[in-house]
This record gives C-alpha cells, structure tokens and sequence, in this order.
C-alpha cells in the first residue's frame, strides 16, 4: 500500500501538469477564444469521466450505491455552497467574474493597466493613525491574489481528495488512473487561469510558477486531508469517492461547461468535450491491461 508520502509526491506531480497549462501565455496574443473555450471543455470532459469511471463504478463496487449517491449529493451541494459562501474571482477570457461575495470592484482592476497615483489622488499612500501608511494599490492587489486563491482551491481540491481516497483505500489503479487524468486535466485548467492572470500585467514567469502552485497546494493538501482520513476511519471510501466526484461534476457544469459556451464557439468546446471524455477511457483500458 501506497505511503502518505507517495500519495503527496503522485499528487504534487499531477498538480505540476497545472503550469504546463501555463506555458502558452509566452505566445497568449495569438490564443482565440476558440482554443480558450475548447480547453474548457476538453477539461470538463476528461473531469467527467475521471468522475464516473475512476471514483463512482469504484465506490459502487466497494460499497452500496446509497452510500456513493449520498457521498455524490453532498459533495456537489458543498461545492456549490463553497461557491457561494467563499468570496472569489472565477477566470474567463482575459477577465474575470467575481463569485460567492466578491463585487465587480474586486474584478474590475485586474488586466487594468497600472495608473500611476497623484499625492492626493485616491491611489495615495493613507495614513494608518499609527505613524505608518496603507497603500491603497498593494491591499487590491493582496485581496484579489486572496480571490483568486479561493476560487482555485475550490476547483482543485476535490482531485487531490480523490486521489488521496483511492490510495488510502487499496485502489492503487485507480489512484494512478485520477492522477494521470487529473494531470491531463489540469494542463487546459491551468490554460484557463493563466490567459486571464497575464493580463494582469505580471510577467510570464511570474504566471507560470502561480498557475503551478495553484495546483499543486490544493492538490497536495486534499490528497494528504483525503489519505489520512480514510486511514483512519476504515470504510469510508465508497462516501468519500462519491463526495469527490459530486464535487468534480459541480465544478464541471457550474464552471467549465457555461464558460466555454455562449461565445460562438460551443461546437468546439462540445468537440472538445468528447475527446477529452474518450481520452480518459482510453488510459483507463491502457492502465487496466
């Protein structure tokens, strides 16, 4: 059996796909919409196979289907919760949506070019009352890097969950079938946050190693969280695996699918879609042999 400490290297590796997904922002002027929107959906459709094919059939045959459907249930109801509840900023091409409490104001500055700030402008240093100075300009910043954050973790640690289950519970083909898949995944989801995140200004290096720690920490701690919890309690997995799909296929039909549709290009992200879903099927009977 897999040890915590091959759980949390499987799991980095596969988070570190995220900033191959980066990679494109050197030659971003030339990406258009409808490659932006194709990744979408070539994600969602990888996500959910990895959903059905790696965590739900598993669940079933470890448990009963009551206890994977009410695992399903309550995961996706806690994602969309989490989306709600948690303020965050959800990337769309070379934007951004602000979600679960953030305001347009908190999206509106990022891509902004920096405006240089007069002495007595709004963007001036302010007098914190305690012979230091606030600035304006850096507690934006500071509060959008937290919203961005926020709708990151959201989005990646219920893989990481999903691998650390499947390790913790024996299923060391399956784990590695979600850790390549979610790799897979992860390179057009890390596309997808990467083309917006540049046009904040920041240099592409800068975004490369921000879009890779975006899923490599959610994934590393949810895979720890996952491993560590289905150790100890025995008999978990069939709950846990489908928590973590319920909690895939929300992002997937809360997130990826209605942001590569309605740009007129859905033939592409639906063509996408499919290769991605047949994708994983493919490693899955590769792996399997």
């Amino acid at each position: 059996m897999t040890d915590l400490a091959g759980v949390i290297a499987v799991s980095g590796v596969a988070g570190v796909a995220t900033g191959i997904g980066a990679l494109p922002v050197f030659v971003r002027d030339r990406v258009t919409h409808r490659v932006y929107d194709a990744a979408l959906g070539l994600a969602a459709g990888l996500m959910v196979a990895a959903s059905v094919f790696g965590l739900i059939i598993p669940g079933m045959e470890e448990g009963t289907l009551v206890a994977v459907m009410a695992g399903l249930l309550v995961g996706g109801v806690g994602l969309l919760a989490g989306n709600y509840a948690i303020p965050h900023l959800h990337a769309q091409y070379r934007a951004w949506r602000p979600e679960g409490g953030a305001t347009e104001s908190d999206a509106a500055g990022v891509g902004d070019p920096a405006v240089a700030p007069d002495a007595g402008g709004p963007s001036a240093a302010v007098d914190a009352g305690d012979g230091t100075t606030a600035d304006p300009d850096r507690e934006t910043t500071l509060r959008k890097a937290l919203l961005i954050g926020g709708a990151i973790t959201l989005h990646n640690a219920p893989e990481g969950l999903a691998i650390g289950v499947a390790f913790a519970s024996g299923l060391e083909e399956v784990a590695l079938v979600l850790a390549v898949v979610i790799g897979l995944q992860n390179v057009p989801d890390g596309f997808a946050f990467a083309v917006p995140m540049a046009e904040t200004g920041m240099s592409n290096l800068r975004v490369i190693w921000y879009t890779m720690l975006s899923g490599v920490v959610p994934q590393v701690v949810a895979s720890a969280f996952g491993f560590v919890l289905v150790s100890v309690a025995t008999g978990l997995f069939p709950v846990a695996s489908g928590f973590a799909a319920g909690a895939m296929l929300a992002v997937v039909f809360r997130e990826l699918i209605p942001s590569s549709h309605g740009h007129g290009h859905a033939d592409a992200a639906t063509a996408a879609f499919l290769v991605g879903f047949v994708l994983l099927v493919v490693v899955d009977a590769v792996i399997a042999i």
